[in-house]
């Protein structure tokens, strides 16, 4: 079993930051900066600017819920963004 990160990116251009979690992170940041036409596409090009590596989806995936909620933005903006 391969191990899941979770994972910030941060639009240059834009105030926006984006979360998310994967197995294959580099396959990952490929689409967002060059495929599709979901919200990231609006925002390119994205930088990773974090990430985190977890043993299984079920963490990561909580771990990535806390990051999108007012904590979790809070934590960001204090330890990521200086």
């Amino acid at each position: 079993m391969s191990a899941i990160v979770v994972y910030i990116l941060s639009s240059p251009n834009t105030p926006y930051l984006y979360k998310g979690h994967t197995s294959n992170l580099i396959s990952r940041i490929t689409s967002h900066n060059k495929l599709g036409k979901g919200w990231t596409s609006r925002y390119r090009p994205w930088q990773v600017i974090h990430i985190e590596w977890f043993k299984t989806k079920e963490e990561a995936m909580l771990r990535q819920k806390w990051l999108k909620s007012g904590a979790g933005r809070d934590w960001i903006k204090k330890n990521i963004i200086y």
